[in-house]
């Protein structure tokens, strides 16, 4: 690594997880947090586990359930993201993701062609409900669903999960941190002197080799969503895990890749995460927000908006911008 900072690897939300800090001698203590809050967030939030919190309010038939402070701001914060996007980022896009297919945790689907996974049999397509149907009572603790409605906390829930992971392990190891939970990064804490050097290209596992960029980032978060990763055969096709709410379908984007920089990595998902929505006209609401932003196309061409930087694209560039990330290896340039 080009810097003094010490990292370890570990699985999390169904993907890799990274912790790094400026401190060798403090990386147990990151760690032991970040795995506390993984433990947290999966009880909490997954929709995966029969035990899981989230998946009680989902099976409670429109009743209040009461819930824990995790799931809470979780459902405050996916809510959240919905008003900002004007629903183009929803969490009630569940019931659709089931019936694409997307039942159980991503590692656990029969493997398919291509290394996709094969989805047997026909299933009806199910309508996105609208994140008006969840009522969030912040004061009893409570959160009620319409009659049908699932929630799908997925990347935001996941977001606040490093951003939370982040400050916290900073706090307990007394020095800079960067967490990233599949590529969906925070960082916390003073940075190393040239900031934390990291590896965006289309598949946070990919190697150093892979095309994409080198960035610096000093503080905040980087979110990176990709119709290009998490995909599954249907017996329509391939379908992935970003849905459009209205056609309760996956995206059909200009977008194959989107990698957005903010002043937290929740902020960072859902911009990037409405970016694959809305497709083209994104990039002008980007700019508006001054949110510095990478935008592969499917052709593979690469727009740059909101300030990112060209320097180190190895993408063509379309103008003046996808985030597997990975630190600097020793030995390795920028």
């Amino acid at each position: 690594m080009r810097h003094a900072e010490e990292r370890a690897t570990l699985e999390a939300f169904g993907s890799t997880a990274l912790v790094a800090v400026t401190d060798a001698g403090a990386l147990a203590a990151a760690r032991a947090v970040v795995e506390r809050i993984v433990a947290e967030f999966d009880h909490a939030c997954s929709r995966f586990r029969p035990d899981s919190e989230l998946s009680a309010v989902n099976a409670a038939a429109g009743a209040a359930v009461h819930v824990g402070p995790v799931l809470l701001e979780a459902a405050t914060v996916a809510l959240r993201a919905a008003r900002l996007t004007g629903g183009d980022v929803d969490p009630t896009v569940g019931q659709a993701l089931i019936s694409l297919g997307y039942d159980r945790d991503f590692a656990e689907l029969p493997v398919g062609v291509g290394g996709g996974a094969a989805v047997p049999g026909p299933r009806p397509l199910a309508s996105v409900p609208g994140w008006r149907t969840v009522n969030v009572d912040a004061e009893r603790s409570t959160i009620r669903l319409g009659g049908g409605v699932s929630l799908d906390l997925g990347a935001t829930a996941k977001a606040l999960a490093a951003d939370r992971a982040a400050a916290e392990a900073s706090a307990a190891a007394g020095c800079g941190v960067l967490v990233s939970f599949g590529g969906d990064l925070a960082i916390a804490g003073p940075a190393p002197a040239e900031g934390w050097h990291i590896r965006v290209t289309d598949d946070h596992r990919s190697g150093f080799d892979a095309p994409g960029q080198w960035i610096s980032l000093s503080s905040g978060g980087l979110a990176t969503s990709s119709t290009a990763v998490r995909q599954w055969l249907t017996d329509t096709g391939t379908a992935h895990h970003l849905i459009d709410p209205l056609t309760g379908r996956s995206a059909d984007s200009v977008w194959r890749t989107v990698s957005v920089s903010a002043s937290s990595c929740v902020d960072a998902n859902i911009a990037s995460t409405a970016t694959i929505v809305r497709g083209e006209k994104a990039a002008p609401w980007l700019e508006a927000l001054a949110l510095p932003s990478r935008l592969v196309r499917t052709n593979g061409t690469v727009l740059h908006v909101g300030g990112w930087p060209s320097e180190g694209e190895d993408l063509p560039l379309e103008g003046s911008g996808s985030t597997a990330l990975s630190l600097v290896p020793e030995g390795s340039g920028s």
